[in-house]
C-alpha cells in the first residue's frame, strides 16, 4: 500500500522538494494533506496537482481565496493555525512530514506525535525548543522521529546495524557558510543580499541566514542531543567547506562512519520517507574526481557566537533553549528587515539569555509562555537599533 504523506509546509525549500520525491516514487506515496502559511498561489497549484484530502492555509486571511480555487477540486479546505495543529491526527496519515519554519511547527509536531504518527523531521526547533517533551511522547507512543536534516541523516544512517555499539562521539559537519574565514570586522556591514548567498545548499532566508552566523548548526547540536541521547561532549562540529561528508560517527573501538553524497535535501527526504527501504532514485551522483581534496577546520566560536551559545544553552537545559529559539527568530526577522546589523543578532541573543527567567523543568505550557515572553522582549531590543 502506498504512505500517505501529510507535508507541514508543503511550499517551503524542504516541502517542494519532498513533492519531488513524491514524482519519483508514486507507486510508493501519496499526498493526504497540504499545508501553508501564506504562499496561496503555489499551495493552490500543488493541491490541484496533487489532490490531497485536506490542503490548510495558515493564514485565515487567505481562506477564502483558497477554497474559491479549489471549489471544483475534492479537497477540503481549513484555515487557521488550529486546524494545522488538529490536522495531523487525522486516521488517514501514515507520515507526516514537519518542513514548517521556526517555533511554529511544534505545536503540529506534538500533536502528530501524541497521536501516534511516525514523523519525518525537518523542523528542528521542534526539538530546540522541547526536546525532552517530545522525545518522551514519541517513546511513549512509539513513534518513529526520522531526521530530515542532512547531518542527522547521515548519522540516523551510520547508526543503522549499530544501535547496540556505544556511541563515543558524533562530528556534525558544517559548510561554513558564505563568511567562513572572515573577521568580525569584516562582518561589521555585512549585506542581508550576502548573508543569503549560501555557497552549498539552497535554503529558504530563515535558514540561510541561520546557516550564515552558525546558528544553524547550533540547533542541529541541540536537535543530536536528543535524537540520539548524547551529552554536549560527544557531540562535535567539524567545519568541512564541500559538504560532501554529511555527519560522522565514531564508535568506542575507534571506528568511524561517514555518510557522503551531494549537497542535495532530496536524499535525505526520500530516506526518511521510504525507510526502512532504500528506494532507486536517478538523482546525480558523487563522483570522487570532481572532489580531489576535502578540507576540514574547527569552527571560530569567537566569531561566530551563536554555535557556542546554543551549546550553552544545550547544556543548561530548562527553557534556555526556548529562548535562544525564540529570540533568534525575532533577531534574524530585524536584520532581514534591515533593522539590525549582521553582527547585533548575536549580541541581543546573549542579552536576552542573560535577561530572561530560567526554569528547570518546564512543561509545554510554560515553554509556550517563554516563547511569547521572550519574543516581546527581543522585540524591544531591536527595535530601531541598527548599531
Amino acid at each position: 500500500m502506498k504512505k500517505r504523506i501529510a507535508i507541514l509546509g508543503s511550499t517551503g525549500s524542504i516541502g517542494t522538494q519532498s513533492l519531488e520525491v513524491i514524482d519519483q516514487n508514486p507507486d510508493d506515496f501519496e499526498v493526504e494533506v497540504l499545508t501553508a502559511n501564506n504562499n496561496v498561489e503555489l499551495l493552490i497549484q500543488q493541491a490541484k496537482k496533487y489532490q490531497p484530502n485536506v490542503v490548510v492555509i495558515a493564514n485565515k486571511e487567505k481562506y477564502i481565496h483558497v477554497s474559491e480555487a479549489l471549489i471544483d477540486e475534492d479537497i477540503k479546505v481549513y484555515a487557521g493555525n488550529e486546524a494545522l495543529a488538529q490536522i495531523v491526527e487525522m486516521d488517514t496519515i501514515d507520515l507526516v512530514l514537519t518542513a514548517m519554519v521556526g517555533y511554529s511547527g511544534l505545536i503540529p509536531t506534538y500533536n502528530a506525535v501524541k497521536a501516534g504518527k511516525n514523523i519525518a523531521l525537518a523542523n528542528k526547533e521542534t526539538l530546540v525548543v522541547a526536546g525532552e517533551i517530545i522525545t518522551k511522547k514519541a517513546r511513549e507512543k512509539q513513534v518513529d522521529l526520522l531526521p530530515v536534516d542532512s547531518e542527522h541523516s547521515a548519522i540516523f544512517q551510520c547508526l543503522v546495524g549499530e544501535f547496540m555499539n556505544p556511541i563515543e562521539k558524533i562530528y556534525l559537519t558544517c559548510s561554513g557558510g558564505p563568511f567562513r574565514g572572515k573577521s568580525l570586522d569584516e562582518l561589521k556591514d555585512v549585506t542581508v543580499e550576502r548573508a543569503l548567498a549560501h555557497p552549498n545548499w539552497d535554503m529558504g532566508a530563515k535558514i540561510t541566514i541561520d546557516s550564515a552566523t552558525l546558528m544553524n548548526k547550533g540547533f542541529e547540536v541541540i536537535e543530536a542531543h536528543w535524537l540520539f541521547g548524547l551529552p554536549s561532549e560527544k557531540i562535535d562540529v567539524i567545519v568541512h567547506p564541500q559538504s560532501i561528508i554529511h555527519s560522522v560517527v565514531q564508535f568506542e573501538d575507534g571506528s568511524m562512519k561517514a555518510q557522503m553524497g551531494l549537497p542535495d535535501m532530496k536524499l535525505p527526504i526520500q530516506y526518511a520517507m521510504g525507510f526502512p527501504q532504500r528506494m532507486a532514485n536517478n538523482f546525480p551522483r558523487f563522483n570522487f574526481l570532481d572532489y580531489p581534496t576535502l578540507d576540514f577546520e574547527p569552527p571560530n566560536t569567537k566569531i561566530f557566537r551563536n554555535l557556542a551559545l546554543a551549546f550553552e544553552a544545550m547544556e543548561k537545559g530548562g527553557n534556555l533553549p526556548c529562548i535562544l529559539n525564540a529570540a533568534n527568530e525575532v533577531v534574524v526577522e530585524a536584520f532581514l528587515k534591515g533593522r539590525i546589523k549582521f553582527l547585533k543578532m548575536p549580541e541581543i541573543i546573549e542579552k536576552v539569555m542573560n535577561t530572561m527567567d530560567f526554569m528547570k523543568n518546564p512543561d509545554l505550557d510554560d515553554l509556550i509562555q517563554t516563547n511569547i515572553e521572550t519574543r516581546r522582549v527581543t522585540e524591544l531590543l531591536t527595535s530601531g537599533n541598527k548599531n
